[in-house]
């Protein structure tokens, strides 16, 4: 499993501001039982204005995991906790903003690296990584691009190609 949130006390500022945040709650040892692993844009360098940290566990007993949350966050500003089903599983969620982060923890009887919210990072990271190492392998930036979405032909057209079939750049420009 990677640890990208250990790679945050080095990160850029948002990133070690989150970091701080989050050692500082103690979440990581107040709820090690469900083994949380922090998700989401943050920990991969993607994040926009307003992106929360989640943070998932494995929860068999979600009654003893809401009254726990209960007791550690609700004097969090904005606190809130519901219980929900997902994809026919059901969860406890708790959200709360900490050192102006939005929190939230996300419990479920499933092993974190099973969990779509870990997957969904996983994935994403990986892809955020192949131009980079393209480029490590002597690609040139265009080219890169072109063999990680599958463009053929001459890759500075095929890119335009491929923003335009995207709607990324309009066919106007072309013109």
């Amino acid at each position: 499993m990677i640890d990208l949130f250990e790679r945050m006390k080095t990160g850029n500022k948002k990133q070690q501001d989150a970091y701080t945040a989050i050692m500082e709650l103690d979440i990581f040892n107040e709820l090690s039982t469900y083994n949380p692993v922090l998700c989401g844009t943050l920990p991969i360098g993607i994040d926009i204005v307003g992106s929360d940290l989640d943070i998932i566990m494995e929860v068999q007993e979600l009654d003893h995991f809401e009254e726990l949350l209960q007791t550690l966050y609700n004097n969090k500003d904005d606190f809130t906790i519901k219980r929900t089903t997902i994809k026919g599983k059901e969860v406890v969620k708790a959200n709360f903003v900490f050192k102006d982060f939005e929190f939230e923890l996300f419990g479920q009887a499933q092993p974190v690296h099973k969990q779509n919210a870990y997957l969904h990072m996983i994935i994403e990271h990986e892809l955020l990584q192949k131009v980079p190492n393209l480029k490590q392998q002597a690609y040139k930036t265009e080219p890169a691009f072109c063999k990680l979405f599958d463009i053929t032909g001459d890759p500075y057209v095929g890119l335009i190609r491929f923003g335009v079939e995207k709607g990324i750049i309009t066919d106007e420009i072309l013109k």
